[in-house]
């Protein structure tokens, strides 16, 4: 789908722009740091370079390791920690840091050293600078530094990951350390057969199978900008702000990019597991208190009706015999796209626990 493509590519420039943003910042506060040193000992008459040079070649050395690190930590290394051990992970990243890293020096130096003999690139002599200077303690420790960078950048983008895009910024910023009341979407996402597949597979090879379910719908839900808010044995709990769930449908397209993904993986799950996986959803949308909960392991939970309401739509797919069922009250919200979803009513049901019935609608 273009829309997933789109969102896609939006998420990955905007992690290398503020990446490449960040380490820029870093980069000239490494300079200051130098330069408000070498003024506070008294050896402004004493350096001879211009200010500016140096300057340059931070600004210069931010905005490659941006762009070069950035991209490989958003095409290589986020799903290098997501799919291999971290001892594989460690020498992967150790290794395209290393040449990466280089790369940005190698230009670098030649700019300082270039600038200040004022040398053509064919001279020996400047060449002969910049390997001795590659070879430097000064590079060494730079080397390190930058590692130390790279490795806390990782960490930040595996947090954010971890609690799913823009809710890792809401706890820094403690948007919900107060309980508020929003309008949220839900989609309850459970996989079809799973008692079955279960016991054909045995505990382990289950357990496999689930992470690799869960490993293929992640892309799905993420560039729809939802947000996975649990993992309920086979089921997943994802949710939306209701003008990001609303905006071109992409609650509604969320699943359908699941359900292509899972197929297009199926070679691969007959062969490693005999059975291919399909999910059945169900979604709602309404108020919700959103806040932070616990003491030891913090999270932000949602409390409401809605959610209990969804999930009893989405238990209703069996009996109806549909793969995905969507309330009215939800679908009043989507002002689908024109040719994009054709919505099919199912009739007025009274879900389990509930005293008033709710329309419901399939696609």
């Amino acid at each position: 789908m273009n829309l997933f493509r789109s969102n896609k590519i939006q998420t990955q420039v905007r992690k290398i722009i503020w990446i490449t943003v960040a380490w820029t910042l870093i980069a000239l506060f490494q300079f200051f740091g130098v330069y408000t040193m070498i003024i506070e000992m008294g050896l402004r008459s004493v350096v001879t370079i211009d200010p500016l040079i140096p300057l340059k070649g931070s600004i210069l050395q931010g905005l490659l390791a941006g762009l070069l690190g950035g991209s490989g930590m958003v095409f290589l290394w986020e799903q290098t920690l997501r799919t291999k051990t971290y001892g594989k992970s460690l020498w992967i990243i150790l290794s395209s840091f290393t040449l990466i890293y280089f790369l940005v020096a190698l230009p670098v130096q030649l700019y300082y050293h270039k600038t200040l003999s004022g040398a053509g690139l064919l001279d020996t002599e400047l060449w002969q600078r910049i390997r001795t200077a590659l070879r430097s303690l000064s590079t060494i420790r730079s080397y390190l530094f930058w590692l130390f960078v790279v490795m806390a950048t990782l960490i930040v983008l595996l947090v954010s990951d971890k609690y799913g895009p823009g809710v890792f910024q809401d706890f820094l910023l403690g948007k919900y350390f107060h309980p508020k009341r929003e309008e949220r979407i839900f989609m309850f996402l459970d996989l079809r057969s799973s008692t079955t597949i279960a016991e054909q597979l045995g505990e382990e090879r289950y357990f496999s199978f689930i992470k690799d379910v869960f490993r293929h719908a992640t892309p799905g839900i993420i560039y729809a900008k939802g947000q996975i808010y649990q993992y309920v044995g086979d089921e997943i709990v994802i949710s939306w702000k209701t003008e990001e769930g609303t905006e071109n449908a992409s609650c509604v397209r969320c699943f359908f990019e699941i359900q292509r993904r899972l197929r297009q993986e199926a070679p691969y799950y007959k062969a490693t597991y005999g059975v291919t996986p399909e999910f059945k959803a169900g979604l709602h949308y309404g108020h919700v208190m959103t806040g932070e909960v616990g003491v030891v392991k913090r999270d932000i939970a949602f409390s409401g009706d809605v959610l209990n309401t969804t999930a009893r739509i989405q238990a209703k797919c069996n009996e109806l015999g549909v793969n995905i069922l969507l309330s009215k009250p939800l679908l009043d919200q989507l002002a689908l796209p024109p040719n994009s979803f054709a919505p099919q009513k199912i009739g007025d049901i009274l879900l389990r626990g509930k005293k008033q019935e709710i329309m419901l609608f399939t696609v």
